[in-house]
């Protein structure tokens, strides 16, 4: 077996996902807990953002990116894959839309599916970490602001030009008040 027929044995995921699972409290034990990343990997694939507590933003991007990475992968008329599909996935219109709307937006995607950002700290208060969970490619504005010091833009290279002219002309002009002030 070649190297090439290995790599299709498994899904290789794009995060780094932790060999133990975030301790999750949950008065149901286990299952809660199951209960509550599966309402949360449900309310990512309907909102494709969420804010919540990082540990459970962290937790549910691996189940996430699994999944997604196997709908890519295997399709919807692979067996296993619409049996986790329909395990993870509590509203059945979302499997759907994975299918449908997901897998045609990630097919080409070399990076990973989903984004997690950590949110700012509320200081006084003692709170659990914020974080932000997203969808790649979602229809909201990016949280993160485009940076536009880009030196190579068009508009940059102006601005550059117009205030080395507008600092010329200024030296120039006091240059010239200097030169008077001698003079008397």
């Amino acid at each position: 077996m070649n190297q090439a027929e290995v790599s299709q044995l498994m899904s290789k995921l794009r995060i780094r996902v932790n060999p133990r699972h975030k301790n999750l409290k949950s008065p149901e034990g286990p299952q809660g807990r199951l209960n509550k990343l599966r309402k949360t990997v449900n309310a990512l694939f309907k909102y494709e953002r969420l804010e919540l507590n990082y540990t459970l933003a962290d937790e549910t991007r691996g189940y996430a990116e699994r999944l997604i990475s196997e709908a890519i992968r295997h399709g919807d008329t692979h067996k296993p894959t619409m049996e986790m599909a329909d395990y993870w996935i509590e509203e059945k219109q979302l499997i759907h839309k994975l299918f449908k709307v997901l897998v045609p937006r990630f097919n080409d995607y070399q990076t990973s599916y989903t984004m997690l950002y950590r949110g700012p700290k509320a200081y006084p208060e003692i709170v659990y970490p914020r974080s932000v969970l997203e969808l790649r490619g979602n229809p909201f504005p990016a949280i993160l602001p485009q940076r536009s010091d880009q030196r190579n833009f068009i508009h940059n290279i102006l601005l550059d030009e117009a205030k080395k002219a507008y600092r010329a002309e200024k030296y120039e002009e006091i240059t010239k008040s200097l030169e008077e002030q001698r003079e008397k």
